[in-house]
């Protein structure tokens, strides 16, 4: 956001210190300057110290009433959410049910649903708690995005577009590119451009009418399938640098390489285990893991790395691998180039590292917002059970038909003898509904602030990629990688995992990171004017733009 438009806003620090007492404020601290013949500090009077926290206290307030003020401001005109119109349209077919009861053939019992909505529609915590369920698992923070924040945009003022549609062929694409990307879960990202599982995916996307991953020509190819679309996601290898370098946590090295899942182990594929899981059942159990360590290499691999991460931590180690390379700072941020300052409480190691985090828990509740009040769109493991139904006849729905001609479904019933979705994790996706995604929308914001406070044009020395069974690091040598561009990657891995394990739409992906981002740049635009400096960081967002905050 350019300066001028902060003013506007009414988010100006010196239009209220002005007239503060700063001198007073000063004084109140209890210390007044010596004079020019270097006479001894005295204490303050009591009075003029009192007079200068008055002022101080007030100050803060009207800070407070003004940041409120612009986070108000941006919505407005009002923005009022909208969703795709399928639960009008297809009512207990098309929408995220899992976790209340189902019938035989997995399509929710109506009167639970409604009970759902009428939770939403009212916000009333005793609805929420009379929602019927169909087993053990209980569904995850349906009121999180009831939840007020005190710090950066409201989450009912952001608006993701509608999903889309079930019989629409955006859907369809994305449903074949998870078929795809089941089939390929095992594939070493370093062997795409000669495997041929990649080669009929590539063939196979290309024939959608509404596919929007990256492509080259007109085709998806090797060195675009399963990408992100944010500026960076195709230079340089697959994965992101920030996902195999080792971690500094103060006196210890953090290998990144991870335990991982076996290869070739995929769950709820049968329809049996894929209605008890439907109806809130535990799922098969643990996952089998590797023994063997490994950095990343496949898909699954990310799939197994966003299973168990503690969600911003990708971001938390991103943050410390560029405060070890001593990446300089935004050269708008004012340590940048001061000669007698280094930054610590500001604009160093505690400050970025805390404000991953706290802007990771505003974004959740953005996304959880549209998750369960707007959207409820279902996950593809329950779209599935729908694609399996009616090419087996048991059931008629209004699927577009593209996702029927895919040459991946042949593929799928060969392996398994149904059509559903081959899931990574046993118990299948989690209990909310998919769009946006979670990781997606905390990817965006944590990778904003980081570009927000780093110059992030710094180049990473020393790339590096996983070998193709992910035992060892191998040095990488093509072209060079810059810091926002692998920043842009990470974001994009983490989401791409989710869409990899089978529990989420490329659509959750590339609207969670714009949802995110704009969580991230209203808190930056608060934070702004609470500094004793003037502040200004440039960022380039995801679609390809910079701005000035």
């Amino acid at each position: 956001m350019s300066e001028g438009k902060r003013d506007r806003g009414g988010l100006n620090r010196r239009t209220f210190l002005q007239g503060a007492g700063v001198a007073a404020l000063a004084a109140g601290t209890g210390l007044i300057a010596p004079d020019a013949a270097g006479a001894a500090i005295t204490s303050a009077p009591p009075r003029i110290a009192r007079r200068g926290y008055r002022k101080r206290r007030r100050a803060a307030l009207t800070y407070r009433i003004q940041s409120a003020r612009l986070a108000l401001s941006r919505n407005s005109p009002l923005l009022v959410p909208t969703n795709n119109g399928e639960e009008r349209d297809y009512p207990f077919l098309a929408s995220y049910s899992k976790g209340l009861p189902h019938d035989a053939l997995g399509h929710v019992n109506a009167n639970a649903y409604q009970g759902l909505l009428d939770a939403v529609a009212t916000g009333d915590p005793i609805l929420f708690e009379s929602i019927p369920l169909g087993g053990a698992r209980k569904l995850t923070s349906p009121q999180a995005g009831l939840a007020f924040d005190l710090e950066g945009p409201d989450s009912h003022a952001l608006i993701a577009r509608p999903a889309p549609r079930v019989d629409g062929a955006e859907n369809s694409a994305e449903m074949a590119e998870l078929y795809w990307m089941a089939l390929a879960r095992d594939v070493p990202f370093e062997q795409y451009g000669s495997d041929p599982t990649i080669g009929l995916a590539c063939t196979d996307l290309s024939s959608f009418s509404a596919f929007r991953g990256p492509k080259i020509g007109g085709q998806v190819t090797p060195a675009t399938i399963f990408r992100g679309t944010t500026v960076g996601d195709l230079a340089g290898p697959f994965v992101s640098q920030f996902l195999l370098r080792d971690v500094r946590y103060g006196s210890l090295t953090v290998s990144q390489r991870q335990e991982t899942a076996l290869p070739g182990l995929d769950y709820l594929t049968d329809f049996a285990s894929w209605l008890a899981v439907q109806n809130g059942g535990p799922g098969a159990g643990s996952d089998a893991l590797d023994p063997t360590p490994r950095w990343i290499r496949s898909l699954r691999d990310l799939g197994r790395y966003v299973q168990a991460d503690a969600l911003h931590q990708a971001y938390l180690n991103a943050c410390l691998i560029l405060l070890e390379l001593g990446t300089p700072l935004d050269p708008g941020l004012p340590l940048a180039t001061s000669t007698t300052q280094a930054g610590f409480a500001e604009f160093g190691g505690p400050h970025l590292l805390g404000l991953v985090a706290e802007v990771a828990t505003r974004a959740l509740k953005a996304a959880w917002y549209q998750k369960w009040l707007v959207h409820r769109r279902l996950r593809p493991e329950e779209f599935g059970g729908r694609i399996h139904n009616l090419l087996s006849g048991a059931a008629t729905y209004a699927i577009s038909s593209e996702i029927l001609a895919s040459t991946a479904l042949a593929r799928v019933f060969s392996a398994h003898g149904t059509f559903l979705l081959p899931q990574q994790f046993p118990d299948g996706c989690p209990m909310h509904p998919a769009y946006t995604g979670g990781h997606a929308t905390v990817a965006g914001a944590c990778v904003t602030v980081l570009k927000a406070f780093f110059d992030d044009s710094f180049v990473l020395p020393n790339p590096v990629v996983a070998s193709a069974d992910g035992t060892a690091l191998v040095p990488y040598t093509g072209q060079s990688l810059i810091a926002r561009d692998e920043l842009n990657k990470l974001a994009s891995n983490v989401a791409t995992g989710r869409n990899a394990a089978g529990i989420h739409w490329r659509s959750d992906f590339t609207e969670g990171l714009l949802l995110g981002e704009l969580v991230a740049i209203g808190l930056l635009e608060e934070q702004k004017g609470c500094y004793n400096q003037d502040v200004t960081m440039t960022l380039r967002r995801f679609d390809g733009t910079t701005i000035t905050i």
